[in-house]
This record gives C-alpha cells, sequence and structure tokens, in this order.
C-alpha cells in the first residue's frame, strides 16, 4: 500500500480479496489524517531497492534449487547477507574454549585446596620434604624462647625417607651445624684464647656425648671422656663407673645420649639440633660455659620401617679453670652442672639406654605424670619426673 503524504489521504484500496477488513481499513485511514505514529508511510527509494535485490536473488536461488542450511526435503530459506556486526560463519569453538577454561580453572582450585590442606603431598617428594620444605633454616636461637614452636593440626607420619615430617625439628640445623659458638671475649683473667678454647672444647663435648655415631650406638665415648679433666675430683670416675655399670644412682644418660643397638638405630645420619651457649666470668681465673640443646633423633627398629623419634634437651654448664690458681689441667673441662629433660623413652629404666615407644606398639601405662611437649625450649621438666608426651 502507497500513502500521498502530501494530502494524507490514500490513493487507492485494497481490493476486496485482500486480508484488511473495512474496519481495519478506516482505522488506518483515521490514523494517517490525523498524523499518528501507527500511521503507514511509504518506504524510500533505497529500501525497495534492496527489497527489489533480495526479490530476484531468491528467485535466482530457487530456480538453481539451492538450499541454503535447511533441512533434508524441507522447503529452501531464502537469502540472507552476513549481517553487518556478525562474526563469519565459523565452526564455534568459544563455547569449547569456554568450557575447557572453566574445567582447567575448577582442577586448579580443588588442587591448590589440596595442597592448602596438605603441603606435604607436594613437598614431601622435594629434598628436605615435610611441611616445612622449602622454607628457610631456623635463625640461630640467640635468647631464650617464649613458647612452643608451632605444630601440625594433624602431623605427618615420619618415614625413613623423610624421618623429620610432622616435627618442628624439620627446619632446625643438622647435627654439630646447630651447635654455634659466640664470639670470645676476655673475663675473670682469662684471656680471650682461653675463653675461646673453653667455647670451642664444650662444643666438642656436645657433639662427642650427643652426636657421635659411636657413642649413640652405646659404645664407650672415649672422645668425650678425653676432654673432661682428670683432676676434677670425683667426676670423671663416676661417668666411668656409670658406664660399666649402670643403675638409678649412677647414669651415662645424664652427659650421654645412647641406644642399645638391638633395639633401635638411627635413621640415616642425620640428627637435629637447635639451642644456644653462653658463657661468663667464674671465679677469678675461671671461665664457666653454659649450653642448653635440644637433639632430636630419628629411629627404627632392627630390620623394621616404622619411625619413631626422641627428643633429649640438655642443659650443661662446664668451666675451664687456670692452673695457676686452681688444681686443674690445662685445656681441660670441669663438668659443673648437668641436666637433661627426655621425649619417647621408657621412664623408669635406668640400664643406660634410651628406650624409645613406636606407633604401633601398645600403648605403656607407665608413670602418671604432666603432659609435656618435648619441643618447647621456653619450659624446663623437673628433674627426675615422668610426664606424657604430647608429640614427638
Amino acid at each position: 500500500m502507497n500513502t500521498d503524504a502530501s494530502r494524507g489521504e490514500p490513493s487507492e484500496r485494497p481490493d476486496d480479496g485482500g486480508s484488511v477488513s473495512d474496519e481495519q481499513w478506516a482505522e488506518l485511514v483515521r490514523q494517517a489524517e490525523s498524523g499518528g505514529a501507527d500511521a503507514p508511510k511509504e518506504p524510500s527509494a533505497r529500501a525497495r531497492m534492496v527489497t527489489a535485490r533480495l526479490r530476484a536473488l531468491d528467485e535466482e536461488a530457487a530456480a538453481r534449487g539451492g538450499r541454503r542450511r535447511g533441512l533434508k526435503g524441507g522447503p529452501a530459506e531464502p537469502w540472507q547477507p552476513d549481517g553487518w556486526r556478525t562474526a563469519p560463519a565459523y565452526p564455534d569453538r568459544s563455547r569449547k574454549r569456554r568450557r575447557l577454561a572453566l574445567t582447567l580453572g575448577f582442577v586448579a582450585v580443588v588442587g591448590l585446596l589440596v595442597v592448602a590442606m596438605r603441603p606435604s603431598l607436594l613437598t614431601g617428594h622435594l629434598p628436605g620434604g615435610g611441611d616445612s620444605a622449602g622454607a628457610a633454616p631456623l635463625p640461630a636461637e640467640t635468647a631464650p624462647p617464649t613458647g612452643a614452636p608451632a605444630g601440625e593440626t594433624v602431623p605427618e607420619r615420619p618415614t625413613r625417607a623423610q624421618p623429620f615430617l610432622g616435627s618442628p625439628a624439620i627446619r632446625w640445623a643438622d647435627g654439630a651445624a646447630g651447635i654455634e659458638v659466640p664470639q670470645a671475649e676476655a673475663v675473670a683473667g682469662m684471656s680471650k684464647d682461653e675463653v675461646e678454647h673453653a667455647l670451642k672444647a664444650t662444643k666438642r663435648l656436645l657433639v662427642a656425648a650427643n652426636l657421635d655415631p659411636a657413642t649413640l650406638r652405646g659404645e664407650n665415648p672415649d672422645a668425650a671422656l678425653a676432654l673432661l679433666d682428670p683432676l676434677q675430683k670425683g667426676e670423671r670416675e663416676r661417668l666411668e663407673r656409670s658406664l660399666a655399670a649402670p643403675d638409678e644412682a649412677r647414669d651415662p644418660l645424664m652427659l650421654f645420649s645412647r641406644f642399645d643397638p638391638g633395639e633401635a638405630r638411627l635413621v640415616g645420619d642425620v640428627v637435629k639440633t637447635r639451642g644456644r651457649m653462653t658463657f661468663e666470668a667464674g671465679a677469678a681465673g675461671s671461665v664457666e660455659v653454659h649450653a642448653d640443646y635440644t637433639f632430636v633423633y630419628p629411629l627404627v627398629r632392627p630390620g623394621g620401617d616404622e619411625v619413631a623419634r626422641t627428643i633429649v634437651r640438655r642443659r650443661l654448664t662446664t668451666a675451664l679453670h687456670d692452673p695457676e690458681r686452681f688444681v686443674a689441667t690445662r685445656g681441660k673441662l670441669s663438668v659443673v652442672r648437668s641436666q637433661q629433660n627426655f621425649g619417647n623413652t621408657a621412664c623408669e629404666v635406668n640400664d643406660g639406654f634410651l628406650h624409645p615407644s613406636f606407633p604401633g606398639d601398645s600403648p605403656d601405662p607407665g608413670p602418671a605424670g604432666a603432659d609435656v611437649d618435648p619441643y618447647d625450649r621456653s619450659e624446663w621438666q623437673a628433674d627426675g619426673s615422668c610426664g606424657t608426651v604430647t608429640r614427638t
């Protein structure tokens, strides 16, 4: 239908076979005369040209019998030009990419959650392993700790390959490297060199008594005994008698860490060590060295794979005396005081050996006592008391 815009009235009327009723036609005439927004508008010349072109393309396609994306046996779809802002009709890869990205993202999130809850699943395969693998070793202890080291909610069980899993000691120094000697200076009439000798001799005593493989196997600790002053009244003799015939009164464990090789053996060759050493002036002509160290021993039974750990903390005070003022041997140490705390050993056995309990052992009711964290270096357990270790 065309409308004469200059006069605002229809130029022709549809025939009786049209689809527009008399009432609808009257309404269209009324809207045209009133200038309503719904009044029919005459198509522009460009629109008529595009329509004619599309009709011609459809007729040409129909003549060739062509179909575009029609179902087999169905009517041909009219030809359509590509959309002005649409992408070419390539296969839809974007949906597959989005689905793949979502899947990979989900897997990554699950993996991160698992590692966050159980970091040893990742770090346990790294050198050093454990929940603290990859973390820097702890700096040297320079002051008394104020609390126990943090622990895992569900600690990992140690293995032969990773005997310190689940233990705070995993970040401690290895063996003698954990026994650092402070800078020496002259005190109480003792020269700087003499003080330095006292410090280094005390370190050698700690190593020979607590880290030497022969000592740990229960052999006679000759290297440690050789550092002690034979002129110190009663001390050397007491230690030698305790090694030959240990009992409750004379126990070599007061100075030496020893295991019965038929019962427990060290896993590998690493014992973890943490502590500190200080010194001060003693009586004129002497210097006293104070050592406070904790040693962590990973152990297995002969032929077994189950790993246990025994923890020994020692407080040791030695003295180096000037033989010009004391009855003493030059360069030899005297033992002034020795104290010890043991974690995971039979409490009332006094045969000169430490006796660890393994995870598969039946619970030992033993003597009742307070709960003790053997890694807590801020607290000291009263000598001679028995307690229950909260972790090893």
